[in-house]
C-alpha cells in the first residue's frame, strides 16, 4: 500500500451522533473514529458527484481496513 499524506481536521458534531458513534465503536473494535470519518466522508463525496478515482480508492481502503 502506498503511504498517504493525512490532514487532521476538527469537526463539531451533535452529541446524539457522538453517542451513536461511541456505541458503534464499542461493538466494532476493528473500527476507530478516524476510519469511520474517512469512510463516511469519502462515501458522501462519491454519492454527491465527486467521482474521482482517488476518492473511490480511499473509500474502499477504509472499508477493507487498508487505511
Amino acid at each position: 500500500m502506498n503511504a498517504q499524506a493525512t490532514i487532521s481536521i476538527l469537526a463539531e458534531i451533535p452529541e446524539e451522533l457522538h453517542e451513536s458513534l461511541k456505541r458503534y465503536l464499542e461493538r466494532h473494535p476493528d473500527w476507530d473514529q478516524d476510519r469511520v470519518f474517512v469512510a463516511a466522508l469519502s462515501l458522501f463525496l462519491l454519492q454527491n458527484g465527486e467521482c474521482d478515482r482517488r476518492t473511490a480508492r480511499v473509500y474502499l481502503d477504509s472499508l477493507f481496513k487498508r487505511f
